[in-house]
């Protein structure tokens, strides 16, 4: 018998080169596995190691041939440190870091699910705390978060030029809708 894998790789092996919807390949899987055990996680995990293209959100696509790098390659030591020693070992969002007891994280700017690599012009430095907040919201929702944050204590401070600045990457962020 099959895995969920292979029963996966079967079905886009016979659809080469097709944008494909998830729900059509966990269709196919449970044709043959009825009660199979989360064969999303088995798509994207595939995808993740380099065997699929993610094409968007829910559409993956095969090309024969193709390898890609395994998404989950985190930064080396030496690139960590080097990012870490380029923004002095603090947070680029909030300045915490080492000097005053925080937790830092070397944090891909542009996340590796979304072909980002751990190199260091990709990298940055952010708090335990930013570095949450970014995974869980992801990148554009979390700077929409953050402007709104910035905003309000740039009033509670009569900081209109900080504000200004904040309000326009707002309005750039709903101008590609975005946030």
């Amino acid at each position: 018998m099959k895995t969920v894998t292979e029963y996966i790789k079967e079905f886009f092996e016979k659809h080469p080169n097709e944008e494909i919807e998830h729900g059509k390949v966990v269709d196919y899987v449970f044709q043959f596995i009825p009660k199979a055990r989360d064969p999303w996680r088995a798509i994207r995990k595939l995808y993740q190691e380099g065997w699929l293209i993610k094409v968007r959100k829910g559409i993956y696509k095969r090309i024969p041939g193709y390898k890609g790098h395994n998404v989950f390659t985190p930064f080396s030591k030496e690139i960590k440190e080097q990012i870490f020693k380029r923004d002095n070992y603090r947070c680029i969002i909030c300045s915490k870091g080492l000097h005053n007891g925080y937790e830092i994280c070397a944090d891909h700017i542009r996340p590796q699910a979304q072909g980002g690599k751990s190199v260091l012009r990709n990298g940055q430095t952010l708090c335990s705390e930013h570095n949450l907040m970014k995974k869980r919201y992801g990148t554009t929702v979390f700077l929409g978060k953050y402007c709104r944050t910035m905003i309000k204590k740039a009033r509670e401070n009569n900081d209109t030029k900080i504000e200004k600045l904040f309000q326009e990457i707002l309005k750039i962020l709903e101008k590609y809708n975005l946030d």
